[in-house]
């Protein structure tokens, strides 16, 4: 049993130590190594693009390797968070976006909670299909994401023209409400009811003035129904003297244009038609002192028709010349 014991320490005592000790050093170097690789992205590393974002409104809940997320899908984190140098109302943000995400002009960065744990994170949204993609404005700068405001900021907002709302109301309904306001309404309430007892007082006068306005009212009505026909027939004749009138203005209408017609005929017969007439009428003078001497001569001398007339004898003194002798 001794022996056994002895040479089990003696096996022991020939363990190299150093040795373990080297390669356990080796192996946690090794491992701590591959953790870091693991860490940094190692063989999948991503590649990531700057962009850069200003928010007009507070960014509190907001903190550095916030995720950056396009429509819920986490493309990114926040690398930087800094005040404006030249506006400290506005915050500067630089979010580091994987490379080959559809960054659009029209893409803006909202800010959002997530949860009901307070912690902040950035929301892309938009980018059309049709927009085209978001670049730097110049050369060494980086292209700059439009932002809108938040949904808290958008409550606060109403909620702020709301308040305002009502302040203006409240002091509104003051002024109406002020001591002078509340006595006149006091005395406009006094003389309704001044009014009221006086109406009750004389309510049995005011039903017999309501009786007779309902009997004027029937009167009125009967002598409505009785003038009914003749209004009736006054609308006839009046439609009758209408039609009259139109019936006349057009018989002058025609008339105007029957003058115009003849004016035409009359100037064509005082130019063409009259001097043919007159030359016709001298002819017919002519023509009728023509028979008249025959018919004369006939009366003188029937025979003259069968037989001719003969010469008119001479007379005492006269020649064939027809000139007297001395």
């Amino acid at each position: 049993m001794a022996e056994r014991v002895h040479r089990s320490i003696i096996i022991e005592n020939k363990v190299n130590y150093p040795l373990v000790g080297a390669f356990v050093l080796i192996l946690g170097a090794a491992l701590v190594a591959g953790l870091l690789w693991l860490a940094s992205g190692g063989a999948l590393r991503k590649k990531y693009d700057a962009y850069l974002a200003i928010e007009d409104e507070s960014v509190a809940g907001l903190n550095l390797n916030a995720p950056v997320k396009y429509n819920g899908v986490t493309v990114g984190k926040v690398r930087d968070i800094r005040l404006d140098p030249v506006n400290p109302q506005r915050v500067r943000l630089i979010f580091a976006i994987e490379h080959g995400t559809p960054i659009k002009q029209d893409t803006f960065a909202v800010l959002k909670i997530q949860g009901l744990t307070g912690i902040a994170y950035v929301e892309l949204a938009g980018g059309t299909r049709e927009a085209p993609p978001l670049l730097a404005s110049a050369a060494g700068e980086m292209p700059m994401i439009r932002t809108k405001p938040s949904l808290s900021t958008r409550l606060e907002n109403v909620l702020t023209t709301v308040m305002e709302k009502l302040d203006s109301t409240t002091r509104n309904v003051n002024a109406l409400l002020s001591s002078d306001n509340r006595q006149a309404v006091s005395s406009v309430l006094a003389d309704l009811a001044k009014v009221s007892h006086m109406l009750a007082e004389r309510r049995d006068t005011m039903d017999s003035g309501i009786a007779s306005a309902a009997r004027t009212f029937e009167h009125t009505a009967q002598v409505s129904a009785q003038l009914g026909p003749t209004i009736e027939r006054l609308d006839r004749a009046a439609r009758a003297v209408e039609k009259l009138g139109t019936e006349g203005a057009q018989a002058s209408a025609t008339a105007g244009k029957t003058a115009e017609s003849l004016g035409a005929d009359l100037k064509q017969f005082s130019t063409q038609t009259l001097p043919e007439l007159q030359n016709l009428l001298g002819e017919l003078t002519a023509l009728s002192a023509s028979l008249r001497r025959v018919s004369e001569q006939t009366e003188r001398n029937p025979s003259g028709l069968l037989f001719g007339h003969s010469p008119v004898p001479e007379g005492p003194g006269e020649t064939t010349t027809g000139r007297k002798q001395p």
